[in-house]
């Protein structure tokens, strides 16, 4: 039991983790037994949460099944100033109407990740709202303005001329007076919130609090290989239907399969080398691990039996493997080596490839599955359909 707790520590510590401030107090601390506080701040700039946001809510979920108190911090004061973390130009300032709109389905969003019932749900207008000048003053005190334009972004920013207001400055002290209201023990955030995530661990001791540890989590490309953003439409959203999350998930380049289940769902770590291993050396198709990553996210953000629904919808429609109209003809002579053939026309790589797409079941003449590697071909065949995989067709023509 006590090898378990540890493997689950050690995996809180490192799955999709960038970097962990400071990691040996963490761990101490997460082994000593006592119960943490530990924050999550999401700000309401669009109506919907992305599985971008889902990194950091499974590490809160990864805390919760420990037994740690999470704290989920909805930025309604915060999302109306504006983070300037992961941007190139000067945010616009929210209306309090426009923050109070996309947060309504937020919490509910959340609660498809982590228990809510067991989780503290803030708001942080009920502080930051009633701060005045002099106690706005008391936490700038903790901060240079040198250190704030050192800041990759800002700095070029201001490289290139552009304009960075004094509103952008006083984002950081209001997620760090967050930490020393809430009393955080830790805070949990991306790694493009760094600077933001430290400045709890600078206010904290000035209220006589020992300084938060920081869990800085990956930041997972969109779904067309840029960054994922709202307004950039490449996102999947919690709050996509089944079937949509199983065909966006479907349409994602094979280079985001192995990060997308690392960070955005719990398969074991083992199963994602192995299945990572195994795209590598061809013995498993991409697809097929799409497949088991569209369903662990349907199944996590609507249930396992939609799951199952949406695997079959996705087969029956897209993989059957409808021959195109304008099918491509291959020239064969009679006699001639199925496996010969397979590298002329390019649908294999070498000999030995084409025996094992032979032998592992991938080849079919007239929907007739091959097995044999000596197979050759002869004019019976003529005008006949070669299939290769699920999308190579031939007709072979004499």
């Amino acid at each position: 039991m006590h090898h378990d707790r540890d493997k689950r520590i050690e995996e809180l510590l490192t799955r999709s983790v960038d970097e962990v401030i400071e990691r040996n107090h963490l761990k101490k601390r997460l082994e000593s037994g006592d119960v943490l506080r530990v924050k999550l701040g999401i700000d309401p700039t669009s109506p919907h949460l992305h599985i971008g946001r889902m990194v950091p809510l499974l590490k809160l979920r990864d805390f919760q099944k420990l037994g740690h108190k999470i704290i989920l911090l909805v930025g309604n004061a915060t999302g109306v100033i504006g983070d300037t973390s992961d941007k190139d130009a000067e945010r616009p300032m929210l209306s309090h109407e426009a923050v109070a709109e996309n947060m309504r389905q937020y919490v509910a969003q959340a609660g498809k990740i982590i228990d809510i019932a067991q989780a503290e749900v803030v708001y942080n207008a009920e502080w930051l709202d009633k701060l005045g000048f002099k106690e706005i003053g008391g936490l700038a005190d903790a901060f240079s303005v040198h250190e704030f334009i050192q800041r990759d972004n800002i700095k070029r920013r201001l490289d290139a001329g552009k304009r960075v207001n004094l509103r952008e400055v006083l984002y950081p002290l209001m997620q760090g007076y967050d930490s020393v209201v809430l009393r955080a023990d830790v805070e949990v955030g991306g790694t493009d919130q760094r600077f933001n995530l430290l400045a709890g661990r600078t206010l904290q001791p000035r209220f006589g609090q020992a300084p938060q540890d920081v869990v800085m989590t990956e930041l997972i490309i969109g779904t067309d290989g840029r960054k994922m953003s709202s307004s950039w439409g490449n996102t999947i959203n919690l709050t996509d239907s089944a079937r949509d999350v199983f065909g966006k998930v479907m349409s994602i380049s094979d280079e985001l399969i192995v990060p997308y289940l690392t960070h955005c769902t719990r398969v074991p770590m083992a199963d994602v080398h192995t299945i990572e291993r195994g795209m590598a050396d061809e013995r498993i198709h991409p697809r097929d691990a799409k497949i088991r990553l569209a369903k662990e996210l349907v199944t996590l953000l609507h249930d396992a039996t939609s799951a199952n629904i949406e695997e079959r919808y996705f087969i029956e429609t897209f993989s059957k493997g409808v021959i195109p109209k304008d099918v491509e003809t291959l020239a064969v002579t009679d006699g001639e080596a199925l496996v010969d053939v397979l590298v002329r026309a390019g649908l294999a790589k070498s000999k030995s490839d084409a025996r094992r797409k032979i032998q592992q079941g991938g080849i079919k003449i007239s929907d007739e599955k091959i097995t044999d590697v000596m197979q050759t071909l002869t004019k019976e065949q003529n005008n006949s359909i070669l299939r290769v995989g699920k999308k190579n067709f031939r007709k072979i023509v004499f």
